[in-house]
């Protein structure tokens, strides 16, 4: 679930939303290409029997970040991107999907004999059901057959615990699952990089911390870490055990080690980000200025890593972007997002000093490109796919409700979240009548769910697969008690505490209105007065029993008050919960409308 990054007094990191106009950028480059450089595809170096080998050569860095077991082209705004025209305006393309994004990978590479293709975590958890229901194996399989070379863990690798982490990385059959064909799972070819996630009794890495890149007498050094953080936003148990270090004290550390074996190119993967200023993949990052473009935790973790790593690939927000950010030095240096789901992939070129063993950085230059669904299919993503959803047919076919028309997840107050938030209230109300309201967290909400057929259901025809893709995390609806002091803190901390500079706004149950001033700060923003369940205020002294799934009620998403509530009741996976709410109150004769996502008026500032 995405969330902002831990803020704490080593680092001393800035938020400042720093605005600039958006203009047209296919590409982020430092400086022109050095002269001399050789092509992608010359000859390397010291074993060419006399051939005369260039002092640069390019290396060619593939990347991407948060594909999330996106297979399959995602649906609605998931399976599209924003791309910014010549003449200011804008338009959507569709995007993603494996069997495309295979097939982009494997073009680009073509020629370049020095290429390397590298993502920035997340590449499971929370993924629909072709992936999710096998625990991720056949994103894993579709990773190997991609030729990924290295990987950073993200949060969601760690949304089953260390140890199916360590079962992806090196393969054997589900614990308790078993085996869900009849080879066993080899697990990733890649490596999985997880520099600063500590096991909490030996203090070390649990995955490795570097990998390094070689070919003839090139050497590219890969340091992995993700977001610090990481506790914030993965249940308690997913990550017990463990510790998570500062990002840019780890990186830093690395850099040392891998300088001291020799290898001075050096690149980052970090499952953190930022909030780009536009929304278009190809937007000028760094008009007017490097780096204006971006704002968030990634600006001021960039600025403070050692200038002896050369690029940063990151993640975690879905964000596109790239941008040139100042390291320590006041030098500019690359830092690049693909955006998520397999939407996009960044296309750098590393120019190779073989003078020094490094990056000549004035060099770097990087673009991202769409994964645009107008080229052949990959046939062995093909196969993979069909193989899986043979697999899950019978389970994700099975029709659970029925839609009158797109059931949209973005915004702040989103008809998705309304509709999630009612399904946990009616389950609320099952298992105590009692139960007051519902709250859901944003990032729990992975897709909306769209009115055209993705198969053979039908139009309006929602089925298991599809609810399965919108709530993955296998959470259980949990009621607790709160006076109405709490509700009321628990609303103020969507936009305070950890949650201040990036508001993460708790989607509510029919019933629960409020105002939310952004023309304010900190909590203020939220008004208290404005707070009402069915048209009366909250009374401070009263008790209000609340659903929320398991993540919320153990304080997760920077939501401490809602760890503190009493009177806890465990009903349901909230997966379930919904599918019976659809059940319950749609047919193919009456579907369930979208909500009117009216609950919360937002004075904008």
């Amino acid at each position: 679930m995405p969330a902002t990054s831990h803020q704490d007094h080593r680092r001393r990191r800035t938020y400042a939303l720093v605005a600039t106009a958006a203009s047209l950028a296919t590409a982020g480059a430092l400086v022109a290409a050095l002269p001399g450089a050789a092509t992608a595809g010359e000859s390397s170096g010291k074993h060419g029997g006399g051939h005369h080998h260039s002092r640069y050569q390019d290396v060619q860095l593939l990347s991407f970040n948060d594909l999330h077991g996106n297979l399959e082209p995602p649906s609605g705004s998931s399976g599209r991107v924003t791309e910014l025209q010549a003449d200011g305006t804008t338009k959507t393309i569709d995007a993603g999907g494996v069997e495309y994004l295979a097939t982009h990978l494997r073009q680009a590479r073509e020629g370049n004999k020095y290429s390397i293709t590298a993502a920035g975590g997340d590449m499971v958890g929370a993924s629909p059901l072709i992936s999710g229901l096998f625990h991720d194996e056949p994103t894993i399989e579709a990773l190997n057959k991609l030729d990924l070379d290295v990987t950073s863990v993200g949060n969601h690798e760690f949304d089953e615990g260390a140890k199916e982490l360590a079962r992806l990385q090196k393969g054997g059959c589900h614990p308790t699952a078993g085996c869900y064909t009849d080879k066993k799972f080899k697990g990733a070819d890649f490596p999985y990089l997880a520099a600063n996630v500590l096991n909490e009794k030996t203090g070390k890495p649990i995955l490795k911390p570097y990998w390094v890149w070689k070919k003839r007498d090139v050497k590219v050094g890969f340091i992995g870490v993700t977001l610090e953080d990481t506790p914030g936003v993965v249940s308690a148990e997913g990550v017990k055990g463990l510790k998570f270090k500062d990002e840019v004290e780890t990186i830093n550390k690395y850099a040392k080690v891998l300088r001291r074996q020799g290898v001075k190119s050096i690149v980052a993967l970090i499952h953190e980000g930022g909030a780009p200023a536009s929304t278009s993949y190809n937007y000028d990052c760094d008009a007017p200025g490097a780096g204006d473009g971006i704002s968030g935790p990634i600006v001021d973790i960039a600025k403070n890593i050692t200038p002896q790593v050369d690029a940063l690939v990151t993640g975690h927000t879905h964000a596109a972007y790239v941008c040139s950010i100042d390291d320590p030095s006041g030098k500019p240096r690359m830092v690049t997002s693909a955006a998520s789901f397999g939407r996009l992939y960044t296309d750098t070129t590393l120019t190779y000093d073989r003078y020094t063993g490094d990056i000549a950085r004035t060099s770097v230059k990087s673009a991202n490109r769409v994964v645009t669904r107008d080229v052949p299919k990959a046939p062995d993503m093909t196969r993979l796919i069909g193989k899986w959803n043979t697999l899950a047919a019978p389970i994700g076919n099975r029709a659970i409700g029925h839609i009158s028309a797109d059931i949209p997840s973005t915004g702040t107050e989103s008809p998705m979240g309304d509709l999630i938030a009612d399904a946990q209230l009616a389950h609320g109300k099952e298992l105590d009548p009692e139960t007051d309201l519902a709250l859901m967290n944003p990032g729990g909400i992975r897709a909306p769910l769209t009115y055209a057929a993705k198969a053979a259901e039908g139009d309006g025809v929602v089925t298991y697969a599809e609810g399965f893709t919108v709530q993955p995390f296998s959470n259980t609806v949990n009621l607790q008690d709160f006076t109405g002091a709490q509700l009321i803190q628990v609303l103020k901390e969507q936009v305070s505490g950890t949650n201040a500079a990036a508001p993460k706004v708790l989607q509510v149950s029919s019933g629960l209105t409020y105002t939310l001033d952004l023309t304010k700060s900190g909590a203020d923003r939220v008004v208290t007065d404005s707070i009402k369940l069915n048209g009366e205020a909250i009374n401070p002294t009263a008790t209000y029993r609340v659903a929320t799934n398991s993540f919320l009620a153990g304080g997760g998403d920077g939501f401490p008050t809602l760890g503190q509530g009493t009177n806890d009741l465990v009903g349901s996976d909230d997966l379930t919960a919904l599918e019976k709410y659809l059940t319950a109150n749609s047919s193919a004769a009456n579907p369930i409308a979208p909500p009117a996502a009216n609950r919360i008026t937002v004075v904008q500032q």
